[in-house]
């Protein structure tokens, strides 16, 4: 690849991240400066861009419980969503060529439902590099969210296998046996491969030959067998690692794939009109997202920030609009109007997901709206009961806080954390523990923090949500004493300006803590008779 890609990539992305918003941001606008300077699109961007994508889609199946797809949240949002958007924008196409845009001319209602189709979808890559620079793939919000794009990826596979007209082979069959062997084999040597570059390579071969390669060669979608392949693997508990030994290579790669959108073309003064007029109708697309979730009884800030992460165009439409000019239904520029209105939706939301709380809070201070009177079972108030000490974040450290105290505190512990799949293996363990979201602000306002409480143990791994977390602490004027972990000594000033009682760097005070331990137990050994 030309070396110029990737220093204008770095550059652009730099620029923009020094302006607080998401390097994809960025990258995107590198792919229409390096089409301007002449640079096209070629094999080995392609291909990159694909491996970006075929990983990306694995690792969220690493992370998915296939039980939430089933749930009405997820499957009724995404079907509810595709109809109506589907046909709000099939209504907008057709007035676009009323107005007179030549462009548009071409369309007939079948090619104007085609597009409509394309459009109702939205960024499956886009939304997981939101939430997991949030760290929020784990929260409810975030796992409706990516239940809602898991079940539009899978109606996009069978239209582009319809679409295409060729049929998987009978050997598809097979793997309804296949599949379950593989996982038997896949569990055991996942037990056995440790956490170094084997477990990489593993992960990468389960995600582009087994996975990718494998659906091809019986004649399905390949990116379809990554996420499959995925979410077979994701009840190992070695599951959340295997997902994070490739996390930076996936990173990398999804920077071509970004590169190549600006690189689609060169848009011209009527391809800008028809993709500013689809991002004016973005917030239509938006609310219906939202009017769906609320109708499932989430509380308005999980409807709503599940909604802004939904809220933008995704690369199916892409791929829809040079399927339509492969066949001679459309010219090749709509998948250059496709591209502008894609990356414009990211531009504008990227920074509403990055201050997605602030956002909800001023809507909920302007225009206060009303709850619904019955809430999802998983949207509920967290109760504290008699618990003295609060540990929020249940990770490794988390959990030895709380085998520490135990002894001091029995029976009045109680552990928070996001993830369901790790509160279900804490009570398999008799530990304290229940669903909670420390940066929900919901969180905070619905939960009584009582005069018994004594000590707050911030120990998420994200310094964001444990900052955030603090922040409610003390406007909710809790009395006792507050503890933090950090890993920069940066993190550490921040958190004492908001009044942290006690901070732990656990990079710089784990070697303390193995001198420690190590001269007490020698100690007990040698008072020994």
């Amino acid at each position: 690849m030309d070396p110029s890609f990737i220093a204008i990539a770095f550059g652009c992305g730099l620029l923009v991240y020094l302006i607080n918003l998401p390097p994809l941001i960025g990258f995107l606008a590198a792919g229409f400066v390096l089409n301007a300077m002449g640079y096209e699109s070629n094999a080995t961007l392609d291909t990159l861009a694909n491996l970006g994508v075929t990983l990306l889609l694995f690792s969220i199946g690493l992370k998915l419980d296939i039980k939430t797809l089933w749930q009405k949240e997820v499957w009724g949002t995404a079907s509810g969503h595709i109809i109506l958007s589907t046909l709000l924008f099939t209504l907008v196409l057709l007035a676009i060529k009323a107005i007179g845009f030549s462009l548009a001319m071409e369309l007939e209602w079948r090619q104007a439902i085609l597009m409509g189709f394309a459009l109702s979808f939205s960024s499956t890559v886009f939304a997981v590099k939101v939430l997991e620079e949030r760290s929020d793939m784990s929260t409810f919000y975030g796992r409706i969210a990516i239940g809602v794009l898991v079940m539009q990826d899978l109606f996009a596979v069978a239209f582009l296998t319809a679409s295409s007209g060729k049929l998987p082979t009978l050997w598809a069959l097979s793997l309804i046996i296949l599949l379950p062997l593989l996982r038997l084999v896949a569990f055991r040597v996942m037990s056995r491969i440790g956490h170094g570059e084997l477990q990489t390579l593993f992960a990468v071969f389960l995600a582009l030959v087994v996975g990718h390669g494998g659906f091809e060669l019986v004649g399905l979608k390949g990116d379809l067998g990554a996420l499959i392949v995925g979410m077979m693997l994701a009840s190992h508990y070695s599951a959340s690692a295997l997902a994070k030994s490739f996390f930076n290579m996936k990173e990398l790669f999804l920077v071509a794939f970004f590169l190549s959108i600006g690189l689609n073309g060169l848009p011209t003064v009527e391809t800008l009109w028809i993709a500013s007029i689809l991002l004016l109708v973005l917030p239509l697309k938006s609310f219906l997202y939202y009017t769906l979730y609320k109708g499932s009884k989430l509380r308005i800030r999980t409807a709503l920030l599940a909604t802004f992460s939904l809220s933008n165009y995704s690369e199916f439409g892409l791929i829809v609009a040079a399927l339509a000019a492969k066949q001679g239904l459309l010219s090749n520029d709509w998948a250059i109007v496709i591209s502008i209105a894609l990356a414009l939706s990211f531009v504008v939301s990227a920074p509403l997901n990055s201050h997605n709380e602030s956002i909800y809070r001023r809507l909920m201070t302007r225009f206060q709206p009303k709850e619904n009177t019955v809430l999802h079972p998983n949207d509920q108030p967290i109760e504290l009961g008699d618990a003295k000490v609060l540990i929020i974040g249940m990770g490794r450290i988390g959990q030895g806080a709380y085998m520490e105290l135990e002894q001091r505190y029995p029976g009045q512990l109680l552990g928070i954390d996001s993830d369901v799949k790790k509160i279900e293996l804490l009570k398999e363990l008799d530990i304290n523990a229940i669903e909670g979201d420390a940066s929900d602000s919901d969180f905070w306002d619905k939960t009584s923090i009582s005069d018994q409480l004594e000590y707050i143990f911030l120990a998420m791994p994200n310094h964001a949500g444990n900052l955030y977390a603090l922040e409610q602490i003390r406007y909710n004027h809790f009395k006792g004493r507050v503890a933090a972990i950090i890993c920069y000594p940066d993190e550490g000033a921040q958190l004492r300006e908001l009044g942290v009682d006690d901070i732990f760097n656990i990079y710089e005070e784990a070697g303390s803590g193995f001198a420690h331990h190590v001269i007490e137990a020698n100690a007990q050994l040698l008072s020994k008779p």
